[in-house]
């Protein structure tokens, strides 16, 4: 009886647990769609940017999605998209090597808004409203808008860090509410022997941080192992940052807990075989961490997909044996409502069936 009993509390536990299946492409051939970034501003309306491979010849696109992704088509793109920020279900930005472009459409049609200085090298747009904007990227740059694009300016804090140009990028903004942001980079030098795999050296971290909307920001520099990829708040400061590091160091990747209000920081997950390459972080708390399993060199691993709700404690939740990535990136646009895109084509989504 109480095996039964056990059998049945086991049946019943898989049955309502997550998963998460591929959702794109459907059958049995995989595409040859290369995934850079993927967004869902609502719960239905969802854009993923990269190429499309057609036979040697590879061009840009966007896959685009207004039924949770039950459906996707795409749509052609003038460049191929790198980054992408969605301010709300309709107004979004895209970031490509050539320029930046907007969308009002939830990625349907874009419009090319800035190029040349501004977008050259950049790595990370964010729109706090219709106006207000950053980009920012390689050669120690970011720059600021307060007309939706149409004019520029750059940021003095970033410049005035003392570091070599050359060697100094910021790839990262957030912010936790209107007036508390954050941008990230890092000065890397070139290691003295080009010629063997680039080591984990400490490098310069830099930290640039507003308390006013933008309207000034503070510079703070720290030496440091990894890279900082990502950082997340919610409203009331919680938040969490992804620290990478070169391979063949002990760890691939490092997640860190932070205290915005207290500054405080200390170290939630990582395991030797999760390369963490993305991290989301919903209003209501749950947080997802996007990881493959390394193999070396180029060849994809493993995806694999860690959840939390307290933001300490991580559990593995189960994701289609199918599914694997050198890097995957998430997207959720509420606790419920999740996807994960791979750059090998595939986008998984969140499912309780």
């Amino acid at each position: 009886m109480r095996r039964a009993a056990l059998l049945l509390f086991v049946a019943i536990s898989l049955a309502g647990a997550e998963r998460w299946r591929i959702q794109f492409p459907r059958g049995p051939k995989r595409s040859d769609f290369s995934i850079n970034d993927l967004k869902f501003a609502s719960p239905t309306s969802g854009v993923a940017v990269g190429q499309l491979g057609q036979g040697r010849k590879r061009k840009p696109v966007a896959l685009v999605t207004g039924d949770s992704g039950d459906t996707w088509n795409f749509l052609n793109t003038k460049e191929v998209g790198l980054s992408l920020f969605f301010l709300n279900e309709r107004a979004g930005w895209m970031l490509t090597a050539e320029g930046l472009w907007k969308t009002a459409d939830s990625g349907r049609n874009w419009t090319k808004l800035a190029g040349g200085l501004v977008t050259d090298g950049a790595l990370a747009v964010y729109f706090l409203d219709e106006n207000r904007g950053w980009v920012a990227g390689r050669h120690k740059s970011v720059y600021s808008t307060s007309d939706g694009g149409k004019h520029w300016s750059p940021v003095g804090a970033a410049e005035a860090v003392d570091s070599n140009p050359v060697y100094t990028s910021y790839n990262w903004i957030t912010f936790a509410n209107g007036r508390a942001g954050m941008i990230t980079g890092e000065s890397l030098p070139p290691q003295p022997d080009p010629d063997r795999p680039r080591q984990e050296l400490p490098h310069l971290t830099i930290f640039l941080d507003t308390r006013d909307g933008g309207e000034s920001w503070k510079a703070s520099t720290v030496s440091m192992f990894g890279r900082v990829t990502k950082v997340l708040f919610r409203a009331d400061g919680q938040g969490l940052g992804l620290i990478e590091f070169q391979a063949g160091f002990e760890y691939p990747s490092e997640v860190f807990r932070i205290d915005a209000k207290t500054g405080k920081s200390w170290r939630v997950f990582r395991r030797a075989n999760c390369a963490v390459t993305d991290i989301v972080l919903t209003a209501a708390g749950t947080a997802y961490l996007a990881a493959v399993e390394p193999r070396g060199g180029k060849r994809p691993g493993k995806l694999k997909l860690i959840e939390s709700q307290d933001l300490e404690t991580w559990s593995e939740v189960e994701v289609d044996d199918r599914a694997t990535a050198r890097r995957a990136k998430l997207a959720a646009a509420d606790a419920t409502h999740a996807w994960l895109a791979t750059d090998t084509g595939l986008i998984l989504r969140q499912s309780s069936e």
